[in-house]
């Protein structure tokens, strides 16, 4: 079993220690459980890949611990500034060109951009405070393809002793990955659907794209297939069939196994759903009900499509 420790002040220098010296440390944050490594160490960078069994071609997003670290690896422009002002720290990854000083050049699958977030977290105010200040790559700390984690048992029971260490935040409050925006010229493109609403960024990008579906990968999470259970997903359910396990959002008549939110709260929904896709992965189909497509549900339903999919696309 891997080394599991409640967050500390002593734990989060051991993890301090293990990152600088290439192991890989599973850590909490506001949306997902994340495997880290120090992103400037080409083998902590592989071992990562290795560990989740995750595809080449999938690149890692860049985790900093500062806002203006940014400059530091990508080429910031005038609207990403903006974004990063309001939005960082928090769940907002955004896809610039790199700049002169590069990660690992894993890292980027050999892109011409990289993937950058500053999560909202308190273990990097931590690790500054004993001097390590990454950065770090942390693509969600499971299984490639699998769903994500949200508590640290998740992490265990699905990476083992390929983690050197787990820090144990508690259960993730978002409970579903950033949203990502690539920036190109002062225009956004749509990446991935995540915690923060599409919505909440009109105030500052007029026209926001979609990432057209043929698109080449630039960040993580565009796989077709992804965040799955091993189950069959069965979506916009309004029945419930023979073998299947039933989950609900809302009031429903239907018996349901799991219920993402009795109320209807897309919020209370988006955080409990890895944890009810993982609970109901012992069936042959779980049956979903259907989410609206507004605010998170936007998020919501695309981790549902893609853990829907079929799975030789991953």
């Amino acid at each position: 079993m891997p080394d599991i420790q409640k967050i500390s002040e002593e734990s989060v220098a051991k993890a301090a220690d293990i990152l600088k010296s290439g192991g890989l440390v599973a850590l909490p944050t506001e949306t997902v459980y994340g495997l880290a490594a120090f992103a400037l160490d080409d083998e902590a960078v592989a071992r990562v890949y290795n560990a989740k069994g995750r595809p080449s071609h999938n690149p890692l997003i860049v985790h900093i611990f500062r806002p203006a670290d940014a400059k530091n690896w990508a080429q910031v422009n005038d609207l990403a500034e903006t974004l990063m002002a309001h939005f960082w720290p928090g769940p907002l990854t955004i896809v610039l060109p790199k700049s002169g000083k590069a990660v690992s050049q894993a890292a980027g699958a050999d892109l011409d951009t990289v993937a950058i977030r500053c999560p909202d977290i308190s273990w990097t105010k931590a690790m500054l405070a004993v001097g390590f200040s990454g950065p770090l790559v942390m693509p969600s700390a499971n299984r490639s393809g699998h769903v994500s984690p949200t508590t640290a048992g998740h992490v265990a029971y699905d990476l083992g002793d390929k983690v050197d260490m787990i820090l144990d935040g508690g259960t993730c409050p978002n409970g579903i990955e950033s949203t990502v925006l690539k920036i190109e010229d002062n225009h956004a493109v749509l990446l991935r659907p995540g915690a923060i609403p599409t919505d909440a960024f009109a105030p500052f990008i007029s026209d926001l794209r979609l990432v057209k579906s043929d698109a080449h990968i630039s960040a993580p999470g565009m796989l077709k297939s992804h965040y799955a259970p091993k189950a069959k997903v069965r979506l916009n359910a309004t029945d419930k069939r023979n073998g299947e396990a039933f989950l609900a959002f809302g009031p429903t008549d239907i018996e349901a196994e799991f219920n993402l939110s009795d109320t209807g709260n897309l919020a209370e929904a988006a955080r409990n759903l890895y944890h009810a896709l993982r609970l109901l992965d012992n069936v042959d189909c779980i049956a979903v009900a259907p989410i609206p497509m507004h605010g998170l549900g936007e998020a919501i339903n695309d981790r549902l499509n893609r853990a829907a999919a079929d799975k030789k696309n991953r």
